[in-house]
């Protein structure tokens, strides 16, 4: 009788010892999900309707009656260069096989977020755009 009442205890014990732990996990921030590429890319397109202004390897904006892929890359944000011919960019996909032929090219600067500190990325994106804010270049995707 005696050990049941220890067994029974030591589990009753272990229970409640681990129970604030399973309800104290946090979620994920969505600024860190998924695959995130920031890198230097050239602005392209004329600016007009058919061929607006953007980054290069920014997707286009999918029609009103289509529903966005979830191949390829998700979403982006960017800031000007000071001089306007670069866009600063961070790249979100699900998968870093999207980033692939960003990655092959020789004319961009890119890095994996996470992979390399904040402050090599901040001080090679400052060669473009002086004041820049690398916090409001992130994006969140649900």
């Amino acid at each position: 009788m005696k050990t049941q009442w220890s067994r029974l205890s030591l589990v009753i014990l272990s229970i409640l010892f681990c129970a604030p732990s399973i309800w104290s996990q946090k979620r994920v921030d969505t600024r860190n999900t998924y695959e995130r590429l920031l890198c230097v890319v050239p602005m392209v397109g004329a600016g007009t309707y058919e061929d607006p202004r953007r980054p290069a390897y920014a997707p286009a904006t999918p029609l009103p009656d289509q529903a966005p892929s979830r191949e390829g890359i998700l979403a982006f944000a960017y800031q000007l260069s000071d001089d306007e011919q670069f866009a600063l960019v961070e790249f979100v996909a699900v998968s870093r096989s999207a980033f692939q032929d960003i990655l092959t090219d020789t004319n961009v600067k890119a890095f994996v977020k996470g992979k390399v500190k904040r402050s090599i990325i901040e001080s090679e994106f400052k060669k473009y755009k002086t004041n820049l804010d690398l916090d409001k270049l992130e994006v969140r995707v649900p």
